[in-house]
């Protein structure tokens, strides 16, 4: 038996010894089932359709795992593959499945563990709007692209809120890899419905301790500012500005460990949200019956602009425009206006800039991001009078009311200024201006503060607001003269 074996081995059928061997058919078929069988089992002597033939089937890929390589896969940087992270990428996505049906038509908050910790905060956050979370903790930009069509498109959205991104930068991602994958994941939002509003939060301040330093932060955020300029689909909200400290980190009392928000930090980030998402007609303003003090004019009725309308733009503040775009090359947008226009009976503006939603009158965040507008009584006022209004902005927005001509600077004053150090200005919420004219000079007031105390103003014209950067409103806007 050695020799047979040592021949086969070598490629030879025929026995190695040279003597003849005398063999029973017995035992020629049991020599056959033995060498066959090592040749079954041998390794180097297996062939290809036998191997085939022992090969267990393969198992079919779950479509809610991570791939297991980045070979194929759409963008570039980083994908987690930790164990934790992929059960629960797993995990969360299976869940989801069963959910689309019921989430058709939600506002889709999309992104990592922030957006994932809303939790049970959302209802109060955001009364009677449909909401579908779909944060998971940890992850990318990378992440959100490979699972947007089944996690997000499946809903078919009516809005999408987006924030995406620090995960990137922990990971060693440089800024130009996070805008590389948030512009596929625009695009591909923008292909699944053109008309979808998208929301995108700028990536929150957080520090060179959780490994993503201020300058990084600061350098993605740019990015993304430039990269949905000039599209009417997207309204960016300035979620950095909106906590970022003297350093640009994050403050500790709203980020207990520097990356999460806390209850407060969630009620901020609300705050910042609700204006954009009643402008986009998914979330119901919160009205409260008004009625102005005995001796007031109304010059807003709370239901349509008249009363209200375009004025040609003066010589002077076309030269004002030139000058400042001149030496600023992030100066507004400012277009002309020839002729006066007006919008009694309207809801809106002709350009849709203004429009009024609820109890307000709101002039919506410019595609061109700064763009200066301008909305003015179509009556001029002369003597002495009181004015009052109520304003709120959201985060670094920037407006203003004009004083028969003058302008006065109503932004979001702890973020955009002038009146930084205001105690009683509240961020993101109503505030009350009160002016008093007396002559050609006016006091004003925001809160009961004094912010002007000799403001200098013409003996006669009307009264106008203005728009330049992020959401500006007003509303319960009345007047009382002697």
């Amino acid at each position: 038996m050695l020799g047979l074996a040592t021949g086969i081995a070598g490629g030879n059928l025929s026995p190695v010894s040279s003597v003849p061997m005398r063999t029973s058919p017995l035992f020629r078929g049991l020599v056959s089932i033995v060498l066959f069988g090592s040749l079954w089992t041998a390794p180097g002597l297996t062939s290809p359709a036998l191997a085939q033939a022992v090969t267990a089937p393969a198992v079919a890929p779950d479509r809610f795992d991570i791939p297991a390589t980045d070979d194929g896969l759409p963008g570039m940087g980083p994908l987690r593959r930790y164990t934790w992270f992929r059960k629960l990428w797993h995990d969360k996505r299976e869940k989801w499945a069963t959910e689309v049906a019921q989430d058709q038509g939600a506002v889709v908050l999309l992104g990592d563990s922030i957006t994932q910790g809303w939790n049970d905060r959302l209802p109060a956050a955001f009364p009677a709007m449909k909401v579908a979370n779909r944060g998971i903790s940890g992850d990318t930009t990378r992440g959100v692209l490979i699972r947007l069509k089944d996690d997000v498109l499946a809903l078919n959205p009516a809005v999408v809120v987006l924030l995406i991104g620090t995960n990137d930068l922990e990971e060693g991602a440089r800024p130009d890899v996070v805008e590389s994958n948030t512009r596929l994941i625009l695009a591909a939002l923008r292909d699944h419905n053109p008309r979808m509003p998208i929301v995108l939060c700028q990536v929150f301040p957080s520090s060179a301790k959780m490994k993503r330093p201020s300058p990084l932060i600061k350098d993605v955020n740019a990015r993304l500012l430039l990269l949905v300029k000039n599209d009417p689909q997207v309204t960016p909200v300035d979620t950095w500005r909106l906590w970022a400290d003297a350093d640009g980190d994050a403050p500790i009392a709203e980020f207990p460990d520097l990356l999460h928000l806390n209850d407060a930090g969630y009620a901020r980030w609300a705050a910042a949200l609700r204006p954009v998402l009643e402008s986009l007609g998914v979330l119901a303003p919160v009205t409260q019956p008004f009625t102005a003090e005995p001796g007031f004019e109304v010059l807003f009725n709370g239901r349509d602009l008249t009363g209200w309308g375009y004025r040609a733009t003066t010589e002077e503040e076309k030269a004002a425009a030139a000058r400042w775009q001149a030496k600023d090359p992030n100066a507004a947008v400012w277009p002309f206006v020839t002729d006066p226009v007006s919008f009694d009976g309207r809801t809106t503006s002709l350009d849709e800039r203004w429009r009024v939603i609820g109890d307000r009158i709101a002039a919506v965040t410019p595609a061109e991001y700064r763009k200066v507008s301008q909305l003015w009584t179509t009556k001029s006022f002369e003597g002495d009078f009181v004015l009052k209004l109520e304003f709120r902005a959201t985060p670094y927005a920037d407006g203003g009311v004009f004083l028969r001509g003058p302008q006065l600077q109503v932004r979001d004053y702890r973020l955009s200024g002038p009146y930084t150090s205001l105690a009683s200005y509240r961020p993101q919420d109503w505030n009350e201006l009160v002016v008093t004219v007396k002559g050609e000079t006016a006091e004003v007031t925001c809160n009961g503060e004094v912010i002007e105390k000799a403001f200098k103003l013409p003996a006669s014209g009307g009264i106008g607001l203005e728009a330049d950067r992020g959401q500006m409103e007003y509303r319960r806007i009345r007047m009382s003269r002697p």
